[in-house]
């Protein structure tokens, strides 16, 4: 036993290994277990959820996945029209420990009216908008406190919405399609009062350069929201996830790499980019894709007027964005001091 016990520390010390202590507290486990649920949950929600439908279909149980076929198909647009938000959903208890393992948490600087809507662009996208995710997918950082009568649609590509019972998990927590009739329709006053229509505007090619302590965010060429905003009259309200880039070690991908290139070409062709993130594993801090402990601020600045403009100029469309982008600048740079322990070194990147 003592022989064996000697040769895994030589190998432990050879790799690298750095073991979780035995004695660590039941809650910091549960917290540890919640995060790996969601990493585990964004990589291979959609391939396992694939792998049951087919499962499903080729079984004794064929008629169950015809008869959700069908009804999928006919649901297929409400990802469109506002979704289907399950409050119950939203207020696991598994949230709770996931938010506590970073911990992620949301802070407002000024108070929103719950009478109009919002859209809310998130700044940086990081590896997996973690800080985001906890923020406006869950009830477990207090946005119901924090925003009394208002209600967080996160945004996210309408691919996701075509995949059997992954779709549905989705819905549940509030998120809806990033098309242009979709987030029309969440921000029509008309139809809701208090909608807070969240979106990481940078999306997946900004996920390729979350690298720890440095924030280089795609905004120049993001100008859609703009225009989204401006038909439907509705506020923009900048966010910004302190932190969300120091979860992982990434791989060295500088532009014009190989392995630079290969990312981009993957997420031209799949709308995701394909990361090989350096976190740690459920037993031990070396190895794995759990992210790091580390924590993440999501900061709501104050929101930004916009003219109602159904049919706005790129001139106008510009004018907007630049205003948005000095706004964007201004909340980095009067927040970052009280969330970065590296604010004099933290720099935003605009490209």
């Amino acid at each position: 036993m003592e022989t064996a016990i000697k040769i895994f520390n030589k190998v432990s010390n050879v790799l690298g290994i750095e073991w979780a202590p035995l004695n660590t507290p039941r809650t910091r486990r549960l917290q540890t277990l919640g995060a790996m649920g969601v990493i585990y949950f964004m990589l291979f929600g959609e391939a396992v959820s694939i792998y049951l439908f087919l499962t499903l279909a080729y079984s004794s149980l064929w008629w169950v996945a015809i008869v959700y076929g069908i009804w999928m198909l006919r649901d297929i647009d409400i990802c469109s029209r506002g979704g289907r938000k399950s409050e119950w959903v939203r207020n696991w208890r598994w949230w709770r420990y996931y938010c506590d393992y970073f911990p992620i948490k949301l802070v407002k600087t000024v108070e929103l009216d719950s009478d109009r809507n919002y859209m809310f662009a998130i700044f940086p996208h990081g590896v997996l908008s973690f800080g985001a995710f906890g923020a406006f997918c869950t009830n477990a950082t207090g946005f119901q406190k924090l925003f009394p009568g208002m209600s967080s649609h996160f945004i996210t590509l309408g691919g996701h919405f075509l995949v059997p019972f992954f779709r549905d998990f989705g819905l549940a927590l509030g998120i809806c399609s990033s098309s242009e009739e979709s987030l029309l329709h969440l921000l029509d006053q008309k139809k809701y009062k208090g909608n807070c229509v969240a979106m990481t505007v940078g999306g997946a090619a900004e996920a390729l350069d979350a690298h720890p302590k440095a924030y280089k965010v795609i905004l120049k060429r993001r100008k859609g929201f703009i225009r989204v905003a401006m038909k439907s009259g509705s506020p923009i309200v900048p966010v910004f996830s302190f932190g969300e880039n120091d979860l992982y070690r990434p791989l060295s991908n500088p532009e014009n790499s190989l392995l630079r290139r290969f990312q981009e070409k993957v997420r031209k062709i799949t709308g995701i980019s394909p990361m090989f993130p350096l976190g740690r594993g459920v037993f031990q801090y070396s190895y794995g894709v759990v992210p790091m402990r580390s924590p993440v601020t999501t900061v709501v600045g104050a929101p930004m007027e916009v003219k109602k403009n159904l049919e706005p100029t790129p001139e106008e469309i510009d004018a907007v964005h630049a205003e948005f982008t000095t706004r964007l600048v201004a909340l980095f740079e009067s927040e970052k001091k009280k969330y970065l322990k590296y604010h004099k070194d933290a720099q935003l990147i605009i490209t």
